[in-house]
């Protein structure tokens, strides 16, 4: 059975580009497990022969290996640090600013990252470009329609003015949606680009191995400008951000160094 999820592995990565083998084994392989066997495969080989064949099968699965999990001002203190601390030092620096959410899933933390930049005047002055491994969840962060749970941590100030309610989903407004850019990127096979002021990838390092995580920082830091901002997750702190080029500014918050 190893060896079937191994000759799985390869064949995903031939297939789509997407190394399995870089994410954390024992979680990815229960949650495509459980996907497999819900849709009546015994084995991987299986189960890869109908994804070769079936479009609805292979999104279904592209969908079950990432981590669709978000909400607006998510963990709101690191939020509030964002908007109070670093953003002001940031936007003090230069007159343009260039942000990247990375792994964006529905587009919560982007549509964040805008409305905190358009209630301080520098909306008409940024770029923000938002990314995710899978172009269905792209779709639906484009669409910007939400449950409330989604709101549960927006401050009603940000609430009324930048969503409309439609029974029991919320929109978020067209000058929102007008000012993040949305694609599709692999964090760990893709050319990443460069001269950013702020990097946002929260919440999706855990699930990779450390080789990757490695990787990855590496390359925010190439992605960055001097004395950029990266700003990860409650539970991703870089215990060693100096190996890889940063200076902890706040928690969770490191910039890169000269």
């Amino acid at each position: 059975m190893e060896n079937d999820y191994g000759q799985f592995i390869l064949s995903i990565k031939k297939k789509t580009g997407i190394d399995l083998s870089l994410y954390k084994e024992a979680q990815m392989k229960r949650r495509l497990t459980s996907l497999r066997d819900k849709r009546g495969f015994s084995t991987f080989s299986q189960y890869e022969k109908a994804i070769s064949v079936d479009h609805g099968l292979l999104a279904e699965f592209l969908d079950r290996m990432t981590i669709n999990v978000s909400e607006f001002f998510r963990n709101y203190k690191r939020w509030e640090v964002l908007e109070k601390k670093i953003l002001p030092d940031l936007l003090s620096q230069k007159s343009s600013f260039k942000a990247w959410s990375a792994a964006c899933s529905t587009g919560e933390e982007p549509y964040t990252l805008a409305m905190l930049l358009d209630r301080y005047h520098s909306l008409n002055k940024s770029t923000i470009v938002a990314t995710d491994i899978d172009l269905k969840i792209i779709e639906r962060a484009k669409l910007g329609v939400y449950p409330e749970r989604s709101l549960q941590e927006v401050p009603d100030f940000y609430r009324k003015k930048y969503f409309n309610q439609d029974g029991s989903f919320f929109h978020i407004s067209n000058a929102m949606k007008r000012a993040v850019s949305f694609e599709k990127h692999n964090l760990l096979a893709d050319t990443y680009d460069q001269s950013f002021d702020l990097i946002i990838c929260r919440n999706v390092l855990i699930y990779f191995t450390e080789e990757a995580k490695n990787k990855i920082y590496q390359n925010f830091y190439h992605a960055l400008r001097p004395g950029g901002i990266l700003f990860v997750g409650s539970t991703e702190q870089i215990f060693n951000p100096q190996s890889f080029g940063f200076d902890i500014v706040d928690t969770f918050f490191y910039k890169k160094l000269p």
